[in-house]
């Protein structure tokens, strides 16, 4: 898999990759990435799906404005929704997309989280709290701990497009996106409960945030809900775990998908 930029188009005020004919999948990625982070996803749904990948706002072409709550950035993507669709997301795309589905119902005919917190300890909230509060909105953040966080030490190809990246980002939009994020606990367990469409929460084994219990805490709440944690997987499992992704999804899809 190649990490390179691919063409955009205007969505609703964000820059966004399309591709593909047919029902609606659309797919948020996390802080600090950009739409590129979902290329063997993208690859292996449009094929029979009509995929939208935009870049969050402040994240790639998107500009950052108005976003220092969560809600916002859900309203944003909200608009790139001509239709009912499955909506997919990883990290803070996770907590966007139930956030979505939470206060759009009707536009979302299922739902996956990867990758998503629920109910942090209290040492895992401090911690990112206090990453957030590093941030200055005026440098460019050193990137080497989120990397080690996601990675360990191993260089791969995905390591180095997440760290080109970084490396990239407007620092405000990163740390708008990412006070965001420091405060966002996830969804309520009565948001949970009352999901109407079926709902994948997938992780990594080797994840130590965004943890496996996290993923099946959601999933036992969620009336549809199903729970996947990836063995030898951590944080980036769109990138790092692409065939086992893109099964799930596609397994997902043609369940929840006309």
């Amino acid at each position: 898999m190649t990490w390179t930029t691919r063409p955009r188009c205007n969505l609703g005020g964000l820059a966004a990759i399309t591709a593909g004919e047919g029902p609606l999948v659309l797919l948020l990625h996390g802080v600090g990435l950009r739409a590129e982070a979902w290329n063997a996803q993208i690859d292996a749904l449009s094929a029979r799906y009509r995929v939208v990948a935009p870049d969050l706002p402040g994240h790639g072409g998107s500009p950052a404005v108005g976003v220092e709550r969560l809600g916002a950035y859900t309203d944003a993507v909200a608009r790139l929704l001509d239709e009912p669709g499955l909506v997919v997301g990883h990290s803070m795309g996770a907590l966007i997309a139930l956030d979505l589905a939470g206060r759009y119902p009707d536009m979302v005919d299922g739902i996956a989280a990867l990758n998503s917190v629920f109910r942090r300890s209290d040492s895992a909230r401090a911690a990112v709290r206090a990453r957030a509060e590093a941030l200055d909105g005026q440098t460019i953040a050193d990137p080497t701990p989120t990397l080690k966080r996601w990675f360990g030490e191993a260089m791969s190809p995905e390591r180095a497009a997440c760290e080109s990246w970084l490396r990239g980002n407007d620092p405000e939009g990163y740390r708008a996106a990412y006070a965001v994020f420091s405060r966002s606990d996830g969804p309520s367990s009565a948001s949970l409960r009352a999901l109407p469409v079926p709902a994948l929460f997938m992780t990594g084994e080797a994840e130590p945030n965004s943890t496996p219990a996290m993923s099946r805490a959601m999933a036992e709440l969620a009336p549809q809900g199903q729970a996947l944690v990836v063995p030898g997987a951590a944080h980036m499992l769109p990138m790092t775990h692409p065939d086992v992704v893109n099964a799930a999804l596609l397994d997902l899809a043609a369940d929840c998908l006309p």
